[in-house]
C-alpha cells in the first residue's frame, strides 16, 4: 500500500513539475522564438515557390532516386521548404494559404510577450480568409493561371468552385462569394457598415467643403505668415456665433476683401438634409471607461476553495459563565468591592464580564486585583478594561475553556464582508461580540503587524491578502510582497501576472534580497511622486479622484494619464531588514508612510522583535494602526500600542487592534495554506497580463548620481562594451538588465548607465519611462566605440 502512495506521489510531483516546466516564462520565450522561426521559414518556402517552383515541380512530383537529385532544388529553404510549398499552394488552399500565417505568428508573439489580439479571432480571421480566397482565386483567377504551374486557388479552391458551378451555377457561385465576402467584411472591419450607410444615403446636390477640418484659427495673432508673405488681418473670414447654427442648413455668403475695389464671394452651401442625422463621436458617446475590460472574463475567486469548520461547537456553557461570575463576585467581596450587577459577552476566544460597582469604589482598586482574579478563576490570562471607553463599566476579559476557530469561509461569507464598500476591504476576525472586524486600508493608511513567534502573525498576513483578493479585480489592486525569510510569501508567485508588481526585468515576483528590498523601495517612492505629479496636472487631491475622473474620461491617455491601480506593500521581518540594511530601508519606508497615503500606496509592516530600534519613533509616528499579537511582557506591547495589554493575550490569533487611543480585541480568522493555494490556483488559472505591474527603475545611488554629466570615458568600465552590445540587441538600456545579465552589483551597473549615457548609446533618465536606446544597429555601434 506505501509503495503504491509513493508512486502516486512521484507521479503526481512529475506532473507538477512539468506543468510548472510548461508555464515558466522562459520556456514560453523560447517555444514563442522556435514557432517565430518556422513561421519565417514557411514564409520563405511559400514565398520562393513563386520564382522556383516551375524548376523543381518536376523533382518534387517526381520520383528520385538518389539524394544527388535533390541537390538541383532551387527553392530557397531547400527540399523540405520545395515540397511544402507544393503542398501547401497547389495541393491545399493556393495563394490564400499566406493568410493562415497569420495565426501561428500572433500566437508567437503572445509567447514572448507580444499581444496583437486574442487567439480564437487570429485562428478565425486566418481561417475564414484562406478558405474564402481559395475559392476568390479559383473563381475569379483560374482561366489566367491554366497554363501555368500554379493552381491559383489550390485543388481546395477547384473543388468548391467546380461543386458550386454544378449545383448553382455561375451567376448563383458569384453570388455566393459576394455576399459571403460582405458578411465578412462586415464582421471583421468596423469600417464596412459605416460605408455602407455612407454610400447609400441620400446625398446633398453641390459638392461640400469641409470648414470644420480646413478652417485656422487666427484669433490669437494678427498677422499670419506664410512662405514670406504677410497677409493682412482685414482679410481674414470671420464669423458669429450666432450664424454657425444656421450654416448646418441654409447657404452662407462670405466676402473676402482682396483690395479697395474689388471682392470676391465665395458661396458654400449646406450638404446636410434636413432629417439626416450627424454622427457623433464625442467622448461622451463612449460611455465611461472599464478598467476591467482587459481581463473582463477575470473571476473572483468563490467560497467553496476555503475549508468550512462546523460551528456546532460550543463557546462557553451556562454553567461555566455562572461559576465564573461567582468567582469574580467573591473574589471582589473578599476585598470590600461590592457589585450592583454583572453579566456576560461571549465571544469565539473570550468571554467579557461586565460588572457595575457600588458607588464609591476606587476603579484603581479593582485594576490592582487583576492577579487575584485570575487565580480565583483559575485562567491562563485575564485582562481588565477599567473602565470601558463610553459604557460607564468595568470589564473582565476571560478566555474560554474550549475557543473556536474563526474560520476564513464564515468571514468572507459574511453578509458585512460582501456588502462592503469600503476601498480595500480586510476582514480580520470576529470581535467579542461575535462580530465580524472590518477596516478599510485606505484609511488607516498603514499598518504595524507585531507579536511573538507562533502567535498567528503570518496567518494574519495571509488573511490580509486574501481578503484583497476575493473583492478587488487584479486592474485595481497590485501587491509588493517582501519576505526576506523567503518562504512565507512565496506561495503567491502564481498570482504575478495578476496582483504582483515588481521592478523591470526582475525574475523573481517576490522580493527576498535585502538589496532589492532598498531598491524596490527607492522605485515606490519614484512612483509615488510620478504619481503625485498626474494628480497635479488633474488639479485632484487623492487617487480616488482622479480615477473617478480617468474613468469618466475627463483625462487624456495621451498626455500620460492612466488608471492607478492601489499598490499594498506588504514586508514580513522587518527586524531582519532593520539589522541588515538599517537606514537604508526607514528612509523610504517614512517617506512612503508620510505621503503615499494620497496616491494609493499602502504599507504593512510585520516584525516579531517589537525593540526601540526596530520599531523606531519614525515608524510609529506614520503607522496610526496597528495590530499587536501577544507578547511576553508589557513592554513590548507599550512599544507597539502605546500600552500593556498585548502581553496578557491568549496567542493562537488573539489580538488587539489599535486606531488612535481605542483598543478593539478580535480573534483573527484562520486560513491554512492549502485554502491560500487554492485561491492562488484558482486565480492563475485563468488569463492574466502579460507581466507583472511594472514599477519605474530605480534611481542611480546618490553616490553616482553626482558624477552624471562629468563620466570620465577613458576610464571606462570592463562590461562597458559587452553591455553596450547588449542594450543594443534588446533596446532596453536599464540597470537592471545590465545587474541581471553580468551578474553585478547595482551600484556598478549604474556607473555604466552614466558611461552609456555619456557616450550617446543611451538617452537620459525620463522618470518613470524607460532611457531612449539611441543607437539602432551594430554596425554605428562600431564606429561609436572606435571613436571613444
Amino acid at each position: 500500500m506505501v509503495k503504491t502512495t509513493n508512486k502516486k506521489d512521484n507521479s503526481d510531483g512529475f506532473f507538477a513539475a512539468l506543468k510548472a516546466f510548461f508555464r515558466d516564462e522562459r520556456t514560453q520565450f523560447a517555444f514563442g522564438i522556435v514557432l517565430l522561426i518556422g513561421v519565417l521559414y514557411v514564409f520563405m518556402a511559400l514565398l520562393s515557390f513563386f520564382f522556383t517552383g516551375e524548376a523543381d515541380q518536376s523533382i518534387v512530383n517526381g520520383q528520385y532516386s538518389s539524394i544527388e537529385e535533390l541537390k538541383d532544388i532551387t527553392n530557397w529553404t531547400g527540399s523540405y521548404g520545395a515540397y511544402l510549398a507544393e503542398v501547401i499552394i497547389n495541393r491545399w488552399f493556393g495563394v490564400a494559404a499566406f493568410a493562415f500565417l497569420w495565426f501561428p505568428f500572433v500566437a508567437a508573439l503572445r509567447l514572448i510577450g507580444i499581444r496583437l489580439m486574442a487567439l480564437w479571432k487570429a485562428f478565425l480571421f486566418s481561417s475564414l480568409f484562406m478558405v474564402w480566397f481559395s475559392l476568390f482565386f479559383e473563381f475569379f483567377l483560374s482561366s489566367i493561371f491554366d497554363n501555368t504551374f500554379i493552381k491559383i486557388g489550390g485543388e481546395h479552391g477547384e473543388l468548391c468552385v467546380t461543386w458550386l458551378k454544378i449545383y448553382v451555377g455561375t451567376p448563383g457561385t458569384f453570388f455566393i462569394l459576394l455576399g459571403t465576402g460582405v458578411l465578412f467584411a462586415i464582421f471583421v472591419f468596423s469600417s464596412t457598415l459605416p460605408f455602407f450607410k455612407r454610400l447609400f444615403s441620400k446625398k446633398g446636390q453641390t459638392e461640400t467643403i469641409d470648414l470644420e477640418s480646413s478652417a485656422v484659427d487666427f484669433e490669437e495673432d494678427e498677422k499670419l505668415e506664410e512662405n514670406g508673405e504677410t497677409i493682412p488681418s482685414d482679410w481674414i473670414i470671420t464669423e458669429s456665433d450666432g450664424e454657425e447654427e444656421d450654416s448646418l442648413s441654409t447657404p452662407t455668403v462670405k466676402k473676402v476683401q482682396v483690395d479697395d475695389d474689388a471682392s470676391i464671394e465665395i458661396e458654400i452651401e449646406s450638404t446636410v438634409a434636413e432629417n439626416e442625422v450627424i454622427d457623433d463621436y464625442s467622448v461622451e458617446n463612449l460611455g465611461l471607461y472599464d478598467p476591467t475590460l482587459e481581463l473582463s472574463d477575470y473571476k473572483y475567486p468563490t467560497l467553496n476553495l476555503l475549508k468550512e469548520y462546523p460551528q456546532t461547537q460550543t463557546f462557553v456553557n451556562k454553567e461555566e459563565q455562572d461559576a465564573n461570575q461567582k468567582r469574580i463576585i467573591t473574589t471582589l467581596r473578599h476585598y470590600g468591592i461590592g457589585i450592583k450587577r454583572i453579566f456576560e459577552t461571549v465571544g469565539p476566544t473570550i468571554t467579557l464580564y461586565e460588572i457595575v460597582p457600588e458607588d464609591g469604589v476606587r476603579i484603581s482598586k479593582i485594576r490592582n486585583l487583576e492577579a487575584d482574579i485570575m487565580l480565583s478563576l483559575a485562567a491562563t490570562g485575564i485582562r481588565i478594561i477599567a473602565p470601558i471607553p463610553g459604557k460607564g463599566t468595568i470589564g473582565i476579559e476571560v478566555p474560554n475553556s474550549s475557543p473556536k476557530i474563526v474560520s476564513m469561509y464564515a468571514t468572507i461569507g459574511s453578509k458585512k464582508f460582501q456588502e462592503s464598500t469600503y476601498d480595500l476591504p480586510i476582514a480580520l476576525g470576529r470581535t467579542i461580540t461575535n462580530e465580524v472586524f472590518m477596516f478599510d486600508l485606505c484609511k488607516m493608511p498603514h499598518l504595524l503587524v507585531a507579536g511573538a513567534t507562533g502567535q498567528g502573525k503570518s496567518v494574519g498576513l495571509n488573511v490580509l491578502i486574501t481578503s484583497l483578493l476575493y473583492k478587488k479585480h487584479p486592474s485595481q489592486l497590485k501587491f509588493v510582497l517582501i519576505d526576506p525569510k523567503k518562504v512565507e510569501f512565496n506561495i503567491y508567485t502564481g498570482i504575478e501576472k495578476h496582483f504582483l508588481a515588481k521592478l523591470p526585468d526582475e525574475v523573481e515576483p517576490v522580493v527576498t534580497e535585502s538589496e532589492k528590498v532598498v531598491q524596490t523601495l527607492n522605485s515606490l517612492c519614484k512612483e509615488m511622486d510620478h504619481r503625485y505629479d498626474l494628480l497635479k496636472i488633474a488639479h485632484v487631491r487623492n487617487i480616488k479622484e482622479y480615477n473617478e475622473k480617468f474613468v469618466n474620461r475627463r483625462l487624456n491617455p495621451e498626455k500620460g494619464h492612466k488608471f492607478l491601480p492601489y499598490i499594498v506593500v506588504v514586508i514580513d521581518e522587518f527586524g531582519d531588514l532593520i539589522m541588515t540594511v538599517g537606514k537604508e530601508v526607514e528612509m523610504p519606508i517614512a517617506r512612503i508612510a508620510q505621503l503615499a497615503r494620497a496616491v494609493g500606496i499602502h504599507m504593512v509592516i510585520a516584525t516579531q522583535r517589537p525593540s526601540v530600534n526596530i520599531i523606531t519613533g519614525v515608524i510609529k509616528a506614520n503607522f496610526p494602526a496597528r495590530i499587536a499579537f501577544k507578547v511576553s511582557a508589557m513592554v513590548d506591547s507599550k512599544i507597539i500600542l502605546d500600552g500593556s495589554g498585548a502581553e496578557q493575550l491568549v496567542g493562537k490569533g488573539d489580538l488587539l487592534f489599535s486606531q488612535g487611543a481605542e483598543f478593539v480585541r478580535v480573534q483573527c480568522a484562520f486560513v491554512d495554506t492549502p485554502e491560500v493555494e487554492n485561491v492562488v490556483q484558482f486565480i492563475s488559472n485563468q488569463r492574466g497580463y502579460p507581466t507583472a505591474f511594472e514599477l519605474p527603475e530605480p534611481d542611480v545611488a546618490e553616490a553616482d548620481a553626482q558624477e552624471i554629466g562629468a563620466v570620465d570615458l577613458n576610464n571606462r568600465d570592463e562590461l562597458f562594451e559587452a553591455a553596450a552590445r547588449l542594450v543594443v540587441s534588446t533596446q532596453q538600456g536599464s540597470a537592471s538588465n545590465i545587474q541581471r545579465r553580468f551578474s553585478v552589483g547595482y551600484n556598478r551597473a549604474g556607473r555604466i548607465v552614466d558611461q552609456l549615457e555619456a557616450a550617446g548609446i543611451i538617452g537620459p533618465y525620463e522618470g518613470s519611462k524607460p532611457r531612449q536606446v539611441l543607437v539602432q544597429t551594430e554596425y554605428d555601434l562600431e564606429r561609436i566605440l572606435n571613436n571613444l
